[in-house]
């Protein structure tokens, strides 16, 4: 594995805080596909929180991190070596992690992550975002998790896992919680919600020392 700073920008160095998200490496044909990461990606840099992502520079996966980089925002890219040409790896990161493996990169992605988004993407973006919602409903983490449903790209998925519940596969006790939006407008505001709570725990635990 190898980790290195492309251009050099640590201005962000202090940010306590990235959003991790997965999407296509492809636009898909809707049009509000690529708008959408483009809104998420100038939203990410206006509140200063970090993009990390797959490291690509193709479809929504480049359009949200080119959006970040040219609104000023910080991006870190995490790839393993092996797709980097079908990828088309984007060198103008902040930060570039190769990884030896897609287990490892995911492994990656979580750690420098303190919230997740899926944009519309195919199986790769399915598996990551369903990763993410059985490690929480495992109790392994308590991450936001953002579905955004672009002009109702994930509500086929939406529709299983409420089946997957009626049928009772997921049972009481072991919900998944995460939050759907519509409009790409909503995913900052979403997330800077989700971890509101946990600012406020964080500043009454403080003054309860004194």
């Amino acid at each position: 594995m190898s980790t290195k700073n492309i251009n050099g920008n640590n201005d962000f160095a202090a940010t306590p805080r990235n959003v991790c998200v997965y999407c296509g490496s492809g636009p898909g044909i809707n049009p509000a596909y690529v708008e959408a990461a483009r809104t998420l990606g100038a939203a990410l840099a206006a509140n200063g929180i970090g993009l990390v992502y797959g490291g690509g520079s193709l479809g929504l996966m480049g359009e949200v991190a080119e959006a970040t980089l040219k609104h000023g925002g910080r991006v870190t890219g995490i790839i393993p070596g092996f797709p980097i040409e079908r990828e088309a790896m984007m060198d103008d990161v902040d930060e570039l992690i190769v990884t030896d493996n897609m287990h490892q990169r995911k492994q990656l992605m979580f750690d420098h992550s303190d919230a997740f988004v899926a944009l519309p993407g195919g199986i790769g973006t399915l598996e990551e975002l369903v990763e993410q919602l059985t490690w929480a409903q495992l109790g392994q983490h308590k991450k936001p998790i953002i579905v955004a449903n672009i002009a109702g790209f994930w509500t086929p998925f939406l529709n299983l896992l409420s089946h997957m519940k009626s049928d009772a596969f997921i049972r009481a006790g072991l919900d998944v919680r995460f939050t759907v939006v519509g409009e790409a407008s909503q995913i900052v505001p979403a997330v800077l919600g989700a971890w509101a709570p946990q600012r406020e725990a964080t500043d009454e635990a403080i003054l309860a020392k004194f």
